[in-house]
């Protein structure tokens, strides 16, 4: 059925926030449509409004020709409307049985039917093709399998609409499968499926429709997948070609600086050696398991090297543990930024300042907070870190805007050497732009910048070089103006 879902000048303000701005367009049942644009640009400001969390201050939602004004997220869910958020809303010490069929448990006399619950839930589980014990609590699964449980209770209350927000941005590359399979199922089924997401390749693999947001407003909707490209999508979520997101621009390098010889240890299969020059922007491409991320961690003291040699402007260096390390002038941005960059329970001014505190003591003994919150303010203003103060918990916070923060801490050290691994994974393509520009500014200063990045188009469009690595060693080397697509792929891939 077409315009099954219609959002008729939905628009939301917040104090001094317009965050939508009459949008309006539909979903059509037995499809998917994808929702995309920048953080900030209104994706999850409408999923709130269409979940009932959130009330708008204008505009209709006509479902099936009825017009629904939602007062509660109860009423939604009533509506035959589920959202799934990235934080999802289970119970992590009930089984997944109870958690399945919470508000619905089969009861007589008062008492809840255990039986019934059970053969309930195996239904369920089955249907989510997964295998499961309904008894095992949810604390003790997987996020993916978390995922299918919150899934599993849309389907139970009869959900027609279906909305993913990001709901790809901690899963394994086996779960992504999995999910993409049961989505696909429940368009089969008839369901309207509403998939939010900065990964444009999840949006061209999976979704029939596709509609950009950009500042709270509707800016177009494809209804043809097919006959859309990357570049364009990315010129309507950002307002210029995809050819300029990089940013880049040739500039001066000086002497060779930063000198890795012979370094070996867990994760590599072989001895590797390079080197990097002032203002020289390395990066490093290889498939999954290539040994890119272990490389860095060795350099960086988080996993002792059994051998090699380190200098930074030709000065023998030791880096027997991170601190020792920024100590040395190298730091890391790791990979898994949630677990190992950020502190989530601290504030952003807390995750600015924790590696430099030690120069904000008064008397070596109390912390001049007066001192850290200047930091802080002056590197959410110099990096435009988007956070409402400097007391903003930091897990609040969009991937570029956390990454930003990771960013600043070093920047308030004496660091001459800056390892970042997949630095623009989880954040969306005008973030991304935003993080290039950091990167090519210390490039500019004469900053020493090796970066692990798994996206071929993006390694080409940052790097001044390109190390590949292939199975724990280093393959091979090419300049910017000699590498393409095919001679990186043909050295990062194993040979028969």
């Amino acid at each position: 059925m077409s315009n099954y879902l219609q959002f008729k000048k939905i628009s939301k303000n917040f104090p001094g926030v317009k965050a939508l701005d009459s949008v309006s367009f539909t979903v059509e049942k037995n499809s998917i449509h994808g929702l995309v644009g920048e953080n900030g640009a209104g994706k999850s400001t409408l999923l709130h409004i269409l979940s009932g969390a959130y009330k708008s201050s204008g505009g209709e939602i006509i479902i099936n020709d009825n017009k629904k004004d939602f007062i509660s997220t109860r009423d939604s869910l009533d509506s035959g409307i589920a959202v799934i958020y990235q934080e999802l809303n289970l119970v992590p010490e009930m089984t997944v049985a109870e958690n399945l069929l919470i508000g619905q448990f089969p009861q007589k006399n008062g008492f809840i039917k255990r039986d019934k619950l059970m053969e309930k839930a195996r239904e369920q589980i089955n249907i989510l093709m997964e295998d499961f014990n309904p008894d095992t609590k949810v604390k003790n699964l997987s996020i993916g399998q978390r995922q299918m449980i919150e899934i599993g209770k849309a389907l139970l209350h009869n959900a027609d609409i279906i909305a993913f927000d990001e709901p790809t941005s901690s899963l394994s590359e086996k779960e992504i499968k999995h999910l993409f399979k049961i989505i696909k199922n429940l368009k089969k089924q008839g369901k309207a499926i509403i998939y939010v997401s900065h990964r444009l390749e999840e949006i061209f693999k999976l979704c029939d429709s596709c509609t950009v947001f950009r500042d709270g407003k509707h800016i177009e909707t494809f209804k043809n997948m097919n006959k859309v490209t990357d570049d364009i999508l990315v010129k309507k979520m950002v307002g210029r070609e995809i050819k300029d997101i990089y940013g880049y621009e040739p500039r001066p390098k000086g002497k060779t600086f930063f000198q890795v010889k012979d370094i070996y240890g867990s994760g590599l299969s072989k001895k590797v050696s390079f080197e990097i020059k002032k203002g020289e922007v390395v990066g490093f491409f290889g498939l999954v398991g290539a040994g890119r991320s272990e490389l860095f961690k060795l350099i960086y003291g988080d996993v002792e090297a059994q051998a090699g040699e380190l200098k930074v402007n030709d000065e023998v260096i030791h880096n027997s543990s991170p601190q020792e390390a920024i100590k040395n002038g190298i730091c890391l941005l790791p990979e898994e930024r949630k677990d190992e960059g950020i502190i989530g329970v601290r504030s952003v001014s807390e995750n600015i300042n924790i590696s430099s505190r030690r120069h904000m003591l008064k008397a070596n003994f109390f912390l001049n907070k007066n001192k850290e919150r200047k930091t802080a303010l002056k590197f959410i203003d110099d990096l435009d870190i988007k956070t409402p103060s400097t007391t903003q918990l930091i897990k609040y916070l969009s991937g570029g805007n956390q990454q930003k923060v990771i960013l600043s801490r070093w920047l308030s050290e004496n660091i001459e050497v800056f390892l970042m691994d997949e630095p623009t994974k989880g954040i969306d393509v005008g973030a991304k732009y935003e993080i290039y520009k950091i990167i090519y500014q210390l490039a500019e200063k004469g900053k020493a910048i090796a970066f692990v990045s798994s996206e071929l188009p993006e390694v080409m469009g940052v790097a001044d070089r390109i190390i590949v690595m292939r199975n724990g060693g280093i393959v091979g080397s090419l300049n910017r103006e000699e590498a393409t697509e095919e001679k990186l792929l043909s050295m990062a891939l194993p040979t028969s």
